[in-house]
């Protein structure tokens, strides 16, 4: 008999079969939460990545994640927390320093934009404080549904669905949505899941995206939730 080829294994890599989609509406919600429930196991620490202690340092950093790392968002923030404490500061800032500290984060000066007249809208209508209600939130400028349910759930302890590019590749590759525009993911993952578990939810698929579900080649044979996926060995 032939001698394997050095390095080879006599056993093959076992093949991941993809799950069946559940036949009925109900059957959907009991395999998303069951998924949910494997991903809070997997992922005990999960949370909101950006450093804060208030909800307008959240706001700042999740408007200036945008295009960028949470890892390089918190490198910055820190100085940009101490030399702008409030409101106030951001509207009265001067663009050049506040462009400087910005610098690393690329798109530095749309940022330092969006931040003066982050600080301005707070100032003029709100106070100078973060509104708590996501009607209020989606009007400051550069703010979405995505931050303002970033600053609900974390800030505000109000359940909150974030769509982002990791929470939409996750649950479309779980099945639990075909849909594509972020408004429309948001509702049908809220159709779901309880409404408490929204933000937690949020994190864990954000957490798996990042360390196991990647956009390229997502890590199946790793993953812990392989066995309620369609998309399991064959997404890529």
């Amino acid at each position: 008999m032939a001698a394997s080829p050095k390095g080879s294994s006599s056993a093959a890599a076992p093949r991941i079969v993809p799950a069946k989609p559940p036949t009925t509406h109900l059957g959907l919600v009991r395999r998303a939460r069951r998924v949910d429930r494997e991903l809070a196991e997997t992922y005990p620490d999960a949370r909101c990545e950006l450093d804060f202690t208030n909800p307008l340092e959240l706001l700042v950093a999740t408007v200036l994640s945008a295009q960028t790392t949470d890892v390089r968002v918190n490198q910055v923030t820190p100085t940009l927390f101490r030399r702008f404490p409030d409101a106030a500061a951001y509207a009265g800032a001067d663009r050049e320093e506040l462009e400087g500290i910005l610098k690393p984060l690329g798109f530095f000066r749309a940022k330092s934009a969006s931040l003066m007249g982050l600080g301005q809208a707070l100032v003029e209508r709100f106070d100078g404080e973060v509104p708590g209600r996501l009607e209020d939130l989606v009007t400051l400028p550069g703010v979405g549904r995505k931050t303002a349910n970033v600053v609900l759930g974390n800030a505000f302890g109000v359940p909150g669905i974030t769509v982002d590019t990791h929470v939409k590749r996750v649950s479309r590759r779980l099945g639990w949505t075909e849909e594509t525009d972020p408004v429309k993911i948001e509702t049908a993952l809220g159709d779901l899941i309880e409404r408490p578990e929204w933000t937690m939810m949020s994190h864990r698929l954000i957490f798996h995206g990042r360390r196991c579900c990647f956009a390229r080649k997502p890590n199946c044979g790793g993953c812990s939730v392989a066995a309620w996926c369609p998309s399991a060995g064959t997404a890529g």
